[in-house]
């Protein structure tokens, strides 16, 4: 298993190299530079070649390149922020926290819906409840996260004035962890009905693909209760395509933080990333990226050491199948 994790973490180095070639590639064909966001317009253009060549933007493309990577391979340094001028390392690690408080929430929230409602739906198919579930699962695919979020926001901020806008806390407090949960209510519900409302259907189909298996026919022929079929032996042998999904969900929720970060002010990488676009920072977006395809290749990594707990099968190929 160590040496599968080693072989893995080898073959996303090539990998995460070519993310930020791509990335470097994107970010300068598009329009404007850094330092058209910082200074005025009525700047005589000595002074903007001045500041193009302090921030080292008037070198070629690939030169700019190899100073980034030499920095990051040799001092594991992204840069200073062109807009800050922080530590890009600092400013990531700063928002990254609100951002697993807030994925990780609504992650297990959403799947701590979505597995007993798919489990009940899949049990009890084409009932009253198994298309009322399976309806609201379709509603909480097919509603745009940024339409939920605004909705909410109008109901329960500006009409009724029951919850929070956005922010982590109340301006002015250091905040308390209550403080914490009030503001999380309605961004965690807009990501809980994204991620609920997926995860139910992926749920059902992989218990309806097992409950019509010969070996839970003869567990039933034996005598043990339903209970035990559905939740012990057809559950466990379900898991595999359930973990699967588990594992795409966390660069989904990564992607999908941009938009509810910047609606709700949650001060978080998504919120970072809109920001840094929109000023051409970058040497952030650059971090920034290499930081996303890293979180995903990890949980891809975790999703595949779950397999092995889950399922015996890939656990012995693991260890005597060829991948020691």
């Amino acid at each position: 298993m160590i040496g599968y994790i080693l072989r893995r973490l080898l073959i996303a180095i090539p990998v995460l190299f070519g993310v930020s070639v791509i990335n470097f590639i994107i970010m300068r064909m598009a329009p404007g530079n850094p330092v058209d966001m910082l200074v005025s317009p009525k700047l005589p253009d000595a002074a903007r070649e001045a500041k193009m060549i302090e921030l080292g933007l008037n070198d070629p493309a690939y030169i700019q390149y190899w100073h980034w990577l030499k920095n990051l391979v040799l001092n594991g340094d992204l840069g200073y922020s062109m807009i800050t001028y922080e530590p890009v390392t600092e400013l990531i690690a700063s928002r990254m926290g609100p951002t697993v408080i807030l994925m990780g929430t609504a992650l297990v929230l959403g799947l701590m819906i979505a597995i007993p409602i798919g489990i009940y739906s899949a049990t009890k198919q084409y009932s009253k409840l198994d298309y009322t579930f399976v309806t609201g699962s379709f509603l909480g695919i097919s509603i745009p996260n940024f339409f939920l979020a605004l909705l909410l926001v109008y109901i329960f901020s500006i009409q009724l004035n029951w919850l929070p806008s956005g922010g982590m806390k109340e301006l002015g407090s250091e905040g308390s962890l209550g403080s914490l949960l009030w503001h999380m209510i309605l961004p965690v519900t807009v990501l809980v009905a994204n991620v609920a409302g997926r995860n139910i259907r992926y749920v059902r189909s992989a218990m309806l693909e097992i409950m019509g298996q010969d070996f839970l026919r003869t567990a039933r022929a034996k005598g043990v209760k339903e209970f035990f079929v559905v939740n012990k032996h057809a559950l466990r042998n379900a898991l595999i395509p359930i973990v699967t999904i588990v594992g795409l969900e966390v660069s989904i929720l990564f992607g999908g933080a941009v938009v509810i970060e910047q609606i709700f002010s949650w001060p978080g990488i998504g919120q970072l990333t809109l920001s840094s676009i929109m000023s051409r920072d970058y040497s952030t977006i650059m971090g920034l990226n290499l930081v996303a395809a890293f979180v995903v290749i990890a949980a891809n990594i975790l999703t595949d050491i779950v397999y092995a707990f889950v399922d015996p099968r890939i656990r012995k190929s693991y260890v005597g199948g060829g991948k020691r």
